[in-house]
């Protein structure tokens, strides 16, 4: 079963949800942030390709 972890972007325009959500000042920070809590959760990073980038657990 895949579960979605967290969203990390920088428009708060983009998302919502159930998920924790975190925003970034800047592009570099969202894929910094978006690494290490799949690094600390053991999860992956998914681009969506719309300036919002996922961390999964498979």
């Amino acid at each position: 079963m895949k579960l979605i972890l967290a969203v990390v972007a920088t428009d708060q325009t983009q998302v919502g949800g159930g998920a924790p959500i975190f925003y970034a000042r800047s592009e570099e920070e969202k894929t910094q942030l978006a690494l290490l809590i799949a690094k600390i959760l053991g999860a992956a990073v998914h681009d969506l390709h719309n300036g919002v980038l996922v961390v999964v657990q498979h």
